[in-house]
């Protein structure tokens, strides 16, 4: 089987746990659940696997430190309990971790770290040379600032953004249930497991939204809305009980447990078409005409400056911004040289004129084509078609809404 194969071969693999997956009934911190889970990733490890943990927990650490009842509600004590809790949880993985001699590394992330493309980039190399060091990263949302995304939960989705800038060949999300099933198995006894999804319909989406959920936060909607974004990454997915002993190492042996997310497409994106496509929204728009259009379409050329006829929205050189045709219907996306100011004022004009124009020129091109992606055409049936990028080695699919993910925060 596809996804059978694409597992085995798995080298880099992004594993996402869940609150649920590491505490007790009580939502506190239950040690020997870790303990399980590091016995397992070290085994990975020792399988020439690199594994990248996205872990929650610390809230749930947080609340045991303090003693509390039940999960506060409220916005600034929850922050503060992740704040407690945060040293907790490395504090459980380090012992855990150590006893089988492998180091780890914490990096608390926000979205701004992906919406930065320095940042972006800056992530990437960390993780990286962590991996090459033979250090595993454990990544968490920075939930003591991320005032917004922890009220519903982001692990989800982080993971599947940290699983697409490394370039992953797995996500696994461990979660409390055993895949993503046509009911709640919790309450209809004619729920049966989905073992292959190949495309998030919009059946696949209701089905995620009519009550299955876990124990935590982020429900399985969060896990869907990772998987596609996954999945239109190049990477397939897997979510499956972190509670089922030996689960990582079943998975990894090609063993058909949990709900299996498989790419539409073989071929991988680089990283710095994610981040233009899915990571970044845009700052502006630059309408072009006709020309240009084909230019860019046909011909794989960048865009200039003599073809554009409107600039809207204010931005600043290195910023996403969309490029839509005389009509302003959009077909392409990249990052800018110059910024919407100075845009306005060369537009229409050949390139030696921008130096007179501007009093400099550091580029001939707006957006060369090396940081322009083309957006695929609409079919039908309101699915995308592959139109093609001009640059030919790189390709990508859907983008997850920023507005989506900037809702989101410690999942399940």
């Amino acid at each position: 089987m596809e996804g059978d194969i694409a597992v085995a071969k798995a080298k880099r693999i992004v594993i996402k746990v869940g609150t649920s997956t590491l505490t007790d009934d009580n939502h506190r911190l239950a040690p020997d659940k870790v303990e399980k889970l590091a016995s397992e990733i070290v085994e990975l490890r020792r399988r020439g696997k690199e594994v990248i943990l996205v872990s929650s927990g610390a809230i749930g650490a947080g609340i045991g430190k303090l003693n509390l009842k039940q999960r506060p509600r409220d916005i600034k004590l929850l922050q503060a309990t992740a704040a407690v809790g945060q040293s907790i949880l490395m504090s459980t993985y380090d012992r855990y971790f150590s006893a089988y001699g492998q180091t780890i590394a914490q990096l608390l992330l926000t979205h701004a770290d992906f919406l930065s493309r320095q940042r972006y980039l800056n992530l990437r190399n960390t993780l990286l040379t962590l991996l090459k060091s033979g250090v595993i990263p454990i990544v968490n949302e920075n939930d003591t600032t991320a005032v917004d995304e922890i009220k519903v939960g982001d692990n989800d989705n982080l993971s599947a953004l940290v699983a697409s800038n490394l370039e992953a060949d797995l996500l696994i999300i461990l979660t409390d249930t055993d895949g993503l099933f046509t009911r709640d198995p919790r309450r209809s006894k004619r729920a049966e497991l989905i073992p292959v999804v190949r495309d998030i319909t919009p059946e696949i989406e209701r089905i995620a939204d009519r009550g299955e959920k876990t124990s935590s936060v982020g429900g399985m909607r969060t896990k869907i809305e990772a998987a596609k974004l996954a999945m239109n990454a190049g990477i397939p997915v897997i979510i499956a009980n972190g509670a089922e002993e030996n689960i990582l190492l079943r998975i990894v042996e090609g063993e058909p447990v949990g709900t299996r997310f498989l790419p539409r497409k073989s071929d991988r994106m680089n990283d710095r078409e994610h981040w233009i496509r899915f990571i970044s929204p845009p700052r502006g728009r630059i309408k072009v005409d006709e020309g240009a259009k084909a230019a860019l379409v046909a011909k794989g050329g960048s865009l200039l400056p003599s073809g554009i006829i409107e600039v809207e929205g204010a931005f600043m050189p290195g910023d996403i911004v969309s490029i839509t045709d005389s009509r302003g219907i959009e077909f392409a996306r990249g990052i800018t040289n110059y910024s919407s100011v100075e845009i306005e004022k060369i537009k229409g004009l050949q390139t030696g004129d921008i130096k007179r124009v501007l009093g400099h020129k550091e580029y001939d091109e707006v957006v060369y084509r090396g940081n322009l992606y083309l957006i695929e055409e609409q079919d039908e049936d309101g699915d995308e078609d592959e139109r093609g990028d001009v640059r030919r080695e790189d390709s990508t699919q859907d983008r997850l809404s920023w507005n989506q993910l900037s809702r989101l925060s410690d999942s399940a």
